[in-house]
Order: C-alpha cells, then sequence, then structure tokens
C-alpha cells in the first residue's frame, strides 16, 4: 500500500488492501441511483473520494482522470469519483470539465466514513481504491496533493492486475 505524509490522519475501521469493497448506492451527477454492485463482476473500478467540486487540485485530479480515461477502460476498469457535493453541483462540474465518468454525491460523508476516508488538514482526504472485477480492493493510495498520481497509481495497479501479480 502506497502511503504519502501529507498530514493525513488513519481512520478507525478502514477498508484494508484485500477487503471486500464495502457496497453502496449513491446518486450520480444526473440524480440517478448508481450502485457499486452494478460493477462488481463485470469491471474493475477506480474509485476515487476527493474534496471537493470546483477547487484547484480536485479539478486537477478530476481532468487527470478525464485524460486517461480510455485508457482505464481499455485496461478493463470504470472510474467513479466521490465527494459530499451535490448532485447538482457535480452536473455543473462534469459538463464544466467534460467528465465522462460518474461522479456520486455522498451527502454527509456516509459513504466515506463506510470506507473510513480520512481527514487531511481538516479536508475530506483524497484517497484512490482500485478495486478488481470481483469486488476486492487491490490497492489504496492517499495523497492529498498530487492529483495526477492517482491516475498513475491507478493504472500501475491495473496493469499489475491483468498480469497476475500480487499489490
Amino acid at each position: 500500500m502506497s502511503k504519502h505524509d501529507d498530514g493525513i490522519q488513519p481512520a478507525k475501521g478502514k477498508v484494508k488492501v484485500g477487503d471486500l469493497a464495502p457496497g453502496f448506492t449513491l446518486p450520480n451527477q444526473s440524480g440517478v441511483a448508481v450502485s457499486l454492485e452494478e460493477y462488481v463482476g463485470k469491471t474493475a473500478i477506480v474509485l476515487y473520494f476527493y474534496p471537493r467540486d470546483n477547487t484547484a487540485v480536485c479539478t486537477d485530479e478530476a481532468c487527470a482522470f478525464r485524460d486517461s480515461y480510455e485508457i482505464i477502460k481499455a485496461a478493463g476498469a470504470e472510474v467513479i469519483g466521490v465527494s459530499s457535493d451535490s448532485v447538482e453541483s457535480h452536473r455543473q462540474f462534469a459538463e464544466e470539465n467534460q467528465l465522462p465518468f460518474i461522479l456520486l454525491s455522498d451527502a454527509g460523508g456516509v459513504i466515506r466514513t463506510r470506507y473510513g476516508v480520512p481527514t487531511a488538514f481538516g479536508l475530506p482526504g483524497r484517497v484512490t481504491y482500485i478495486i478488481d472485477q470481483q469486488g476486492i480492493v487491490r490497492h489504496i493510495f492517499f495523497s492529498q496533493f498530487t492529483s495526477k498520481r492517482h491516475v498513475d497509481v491507478a493504472l500501475e495497479t491495473l496493469q499489475s492486475i491483468h498480469e497476475g501479480q500480487v499489490q
């Protein structure tokens, strides 16, 4: 597991590599309910939690996922972004940045808490979970300020999964 020292505080009961990813259903940027279970058994998932729409680092991260989306899809995965922003905020953020992937509204941070995503410097943490096709968490990457690295780690992990290597 990669971990960077950028002020992240560990959470109790957090999801770990090797765990079955906790299921959830949240509204997407169109207000349509999306469940993690819809993807398990069909595709790997790059599930990334980010602090807030329309902030510099979060926009950089979303655009990095956008720019690598076709490569991620070709590697057999779907990208799902999660923050506590509203459905309307996500809709505008996705439109303004031409994001081709799903953004989910986790009002109140219920799913963030279920996954044990920590806070960093008083902000919701930036954490990416790479989940294999069977729903098992294969890699977790924490880094509050290196937005593009989340995409690189996701691609590296997806490649390792395809090559049969254990993370």
